[in-house]
């Protein structure tokens, strides 16, 4: 199999002008400063530092925006990613999470690399609506700490463990800490709902705004709160020391599920964003080379102290919004927080981490489809499509993403299954309204010609809907017709029912003859060998030649005037 490579980025640069480059550097500005405050929220609720986020948006941004397969995807840490960061650092420790970040991207390469970047396509619209509503919950939980102010010093990762800590711990609510993160969700809320109207709110993107009226406040009044200074000793002005994290043997493969759910919920958000991205710039991603950079950027980050990152939806859009049109913007934004870091970075020690707390509240309420949940929506489906959603939604708040994928994705499987299987079915067909069909019964009255047609797909579901053909509960006829003009497939199961079938007719001195077979079917019937088991002259081409054919086996010379 030939791997393809081609980035995005050299598709764009042979029209690329200086027009493009002034829409991209405005684009790039506008995404760079909001990532700030996105990356540094999302690295605490995550467990980490918030240097850690910072320098997986500058790093996995720029490799994703250089090699990746969409012209305007953004990378970068993102919400949907908290709940399984966290349960690794605090199951695994931080060095771990690094190693399976990095598996995950050598995962996400290979996915790229073997062009399964489709088949992601595959997971039902429910499993992915219950997931995202799920780690949307799990989000909202994973914030009331710093929200509230709550003393607690680790907060467990378990769902019902963490529900009886922060119940512990409400007696420690902290006032000033609430006051802050409260005002801090009422300025965004506004922020964002007047952006819409005022056009100089629209050109800074509400955390960020909200980040500098905070910290301003706090820096002024010295506020009694957390802040990014106090509890991490505030953002380093220089660059990371790159390496290898140290890596166990002995833990390595507990970290493969781990990295798996890293690898596959990146997957799904990646391109889910990007698909979102091409529906409002009229273009179309490359789902494998858009996995490939993804690969590339989770196995760099790492190295540079970062964590786990994906095609980020909000940013994205935000890049969209602004005029990005190429990667380059998102390589600028990429630069502009590197910029940040390098020139800005003392000033994030007074940034109140209630205020972070409160952006990441607004990310998990804006990133749930919770219409999908209520009472209307859920009756216009089918109990299977409730079930799926429900089921994984669940499951992702109690248990974690890996599972609640994994049960999803049998559950729709099966109710595919149950719904393939009942639109199958096989009906007899009266020979009563053929003409010229001779002999159609002995003289005792039992049939010596009987036919069948069949609809839809005979496979391992639907294998019983021949169950009355094996037991003859029709009769013994000296000859069985088998109209499959409407099967559209067959797999070895069932062709392992025609062979049944066939052996039990032979068995009786009686012949089975199929007609009307489409591609897939007859390729499988010739490849298998199974026409030379029956014959050439008993395939036929429509109902009309099987009649035909029927009535010769019989020993009787057929009219050919049919209706």
């Amino acid at each position: 199999m030939k791997i393809s490579f081609r980035p995005k980025l050299l598709d764009t640069l042979p029209d690329y002008g200086r027009a493009s480059f002034t829409q991209d550097l405005s684009a790039g500005i506008t995404v760079g400063v909001l990532a700030l405050p996105l990356a540094m929220a999302f690295a605490i609720a995550s467990g980490l530092s918030p240097t850690a986020g910072i320098w997986t948006a500058i790093v996995a941004g720029l490799l994703i925006s250089l090699l990746g397969g969409s012209r305007v995807q953004i990378g970068g840490p993102t919400g949907a990613f908290i709940p399984i960061i966290y349960a690794i650092v605090v199951d695994y420790g931080v060095q771990n999470l690094l190693i399976a970040t990095m598996m995950s991207g050598v995962m996400l390469l290979a996915m790229g690399a073997f062009r399964l970047g489709s088949m992601i396509r595959f997971i039902p619209l429910s499993v992915v609506i219950g997931f995202t509503n799920g780690i949307a919950v799990v989000i909202f939980m994973s914030q009331i700490k710093d929200f509230l102010g709550l003393k607690i010093d680790n907060l467990p990762g378990e769902f019902f463990a963490k529900l009886e800590a922060l119940y512990q711990a409400l007696p420690s609510l902290h006032l000033p800490t609430i006051a802050v993160a409260v005002s801090s969700l009422a300025v965004l809320l506004l922020w964002n709902r007047q952006a819409s109207k005022v056009a100089w709110m629209r050109r800074m993107p509400g955390p960020l705004a909200v980040l500098i009226i905070a910290t301003a406040i706090n820096a002024v009044l010295a506020l009694p709160v957390d802040t990014i200074g106090s509890r991490f000793g505030g953002i380093p002005q220089e660059l990371p020391n790159i390496g290898l994290p140290e890596l166990s043997l002995s833990t390595l493969g507990k970290l493969i599920a781990p990295a798996l759910t890293i690898a596959l919920l990146g997957a799904i958000e990646s391109l889910l964003s990007a698909r979102v991205a091409d529906s409002q710039i009229d273009d179309r991603h490359d789902p494998n080379q858009e996995l490939m950079a993804q690969g590339i950027a989770n196995v760099a980050a790492p190295l540079f102290g970062g964590f786990a990152a994906t095609g980020a939806i909000a940013r994205t859009a935000t890049n969209i919004r602004t005029g990005g049109r190429t990667p380059v913007a998102g390589i600028i934004h990429a630069l502009v927080l590197l910029a940040i870091v390098l020139a800005l970075a003392p000033l994030a020690s007074s940034i109140p981490l209630a205020t972070l707390s409160a952006i990441v509240v607004v990310v998990s309420i804006n990133m749930g489809e919770w219409h999908a949940f209520s009472l209307k929506e859920l009756a216009r489906y089918s109990l299977q499509y409730r079930t799926v959603l429900l089921g994984t939604f669940v499951v992702t708040v109690i248990f974690d993403l890996t599972l609640a994928v994994e049960l999803g994705m049998v559950l729709a499987s099966l109710f595919f299954i149950y719904r393939m299987s009942d639109l199958t079915r096989i009906e007899r067909i009266p020979l009563e309204d053929f003409y010229g069909v001779q002999a159609l019964t002995r003289d005792d009255g039992s049939p010596r010609i009987l036919a069948y047609r069949m609809f839809g797909s005979l496979f391992f579901g639907a294998a019983n809907k021949l169950e009355n053909l094996l037991l003859m509960q029709d009769g013994h006829p000296d000859v069985v017709i088998l109209d499959m003009d409407k099967v559209i497939n067959i797999d070895t199961t069932g062709l392992d029912i025609l062979q049944t079938l066939h052996r039990n007719l032979q068995k009786r001195g009686a012949s089975l003859v199929l007609s009307g077979l489409n591609s897939q079917p007859g390729s499988l019937v010739f490849r298998s060998g199974f026409l030379e088991q029956l014959g050439d002259d008993n395939v036929t081409a429509n109902i009309t030649e099987a009649l035909i054919r029927a009535q010769r086996i019989g020993g009787h010379e057929p009219e050919v005037a049919y209706t």
